[in-house]
């Protein structure tokens, strides 16, 4: 039985969550150059074992598909071929980027760590991600 890790797929960065070996608790893990993603959860799939990948799936307030859907049905195909032996879900993430904020604010993180360029933010949305699927299982 291995962990569940979130992937919240950026243009420019990716945030990374995983969680405990129990899979009660989701833990923001890394912030990685979105080129970078594959080498980085191949290097991470050699040390940890993770039999679910959850992928953040974007959408627009109403729904529909925005700019990033079609970036993220490319990502899990593209994983799907590469580690055909993980499960693979998708999750509505919309408002995980605002909730992460909220999230960092409530928590006394200064303005500084909470910027963007920093990466935490993808992180914690990626953390609030698995926390959502957890809590459908």
């Amino acid at each position: 039985m291995g962990r569940i890790l979130a992937i919240d797929l950026g243009t420019k960065r990716t945030g990374i969550a995983v969680t405990d070996a129990l899979k009660i608790v989701a833990n923001p893990l890394e912030t990685v150059e979105t080129s970078k993603l594959i080498t980085f959860l191949q290097n991470y799939f050699q040390k940890e074992e993770v039999e679910t990948i959850v992928l953040g799936y974007p959408k627009n307030l109403d729904g529909n598909p925005n700019e990033m859907t079609p970036r993220v049905i490319s990502l899990k195909d593209r994983l799907s071929k590469i580690f055909p032996d993980k499960k693979l879900v998708m999750i509505d993430e919309r408002f995980t980027s605002k909730m992460a904020m909220q999230s960092m604010i409530a928590m006394g993180s200064k303005k500084k760590d909470r910027k963007e360029k920093t990466g935490n933010l993808d992180k914690v949305s990626a953390a609030i991600i698995l926390q959502s699927y957890l809590e459908q299982l």
